[in-house]
């Protein structure tokens, strides 16, 4: 951690959790892996550096709607945002989609935090997430893109072990997100993605037809 060479430079962890809308424990946890610079008090309370909030939140701050879309790297392949913090199911999606045959750009994430940084640099086409995880979990990493004007349409696929009702307890998801008990049913996955699949095609095929000039 920081020491505190200008105090007037720290916050609050509460001050941190209402800037960057998340809650105390997620702050926390961003602290205590280097997300967040930040040092401790006589009596032992955080003081969170301002400029490492700021950092924090200009990386996920939506572009203004004038301003061009950033070019995505994944070309003619649909490019999928894995949250899953359990390592050996990372490697089940990678293993069995690989089987797949299909055109998939798959990107593995641990924690809410580093998926929702990667989303502000390059939006995916579909998002599979868990919910429960250390940190910044899947509800409110779901929360802050549905709240995002640039993120808000991101289709959203949960996997999650949480029933109906725990869900409902933890404050619900949006109507839009598609929701899935685990283990992972791989076989509803495949078809969801293939129709991902052909929906990008159209709009994609959509976009070439109307850009090209009247003969």
């Amino acid at each position: 951690m920081a020491s505190a060479d200008n105090p007037s430079e720290f916050i609050s962890t509460a001050q941190a959790a209402r800037q960057l809308g998340l809650s105390l424990g997620a702050v926390q946890q961003m602290v205590e892996h280097g997300k967040l610079v930040a040092w401790k008090t006589a009596g032992g309370h955080r003081r969170i550096r301002q400029d490492s909030v700021d950092a924090l939140l200009s990386n996920v701050t939506p572009q203004p709607a004038a301003a061009a879309p950033v070019a995505r790297p994944h070309g003619d392949k649909l490019s999928i945002m894995v949250l899953e913090d359990d390592l050996l199911l990372q490697t089940v999606y990678r293993e069995t989609m690989a089987k797949w045959g299909l055109p998939l750009e798959i990107q593995m994430f641990g924690n809410g935090l580093d998926a929702l940084l990667e989303v502000g640099r390059s939006m995916p086409d579909l998002l599979i997430a868990d919910l429960r995880m250390s940190g910044l979990d899947g509800f409110q990493m779901i929360r802050r893109l549905r709240d995002n004007p640039a993120t808000q349409d991101l289709p959203i696929v949960v996997v999650s072990v949480l029933s109906p009702e725990e869900i409902a307890a933890e404050g619900g998801l949006p109507d839009d997100v598609t929701v899935y008990g685990k283990p992972v049913p791989f076989r509803e996955l495949h078809g969801y993605i293939q129709a991902q699949i052909a929906r990008i095609r159209r709009q994609r095929n959509l976009r070439t037809v109307t850009s090209q000039p009247p003969a």
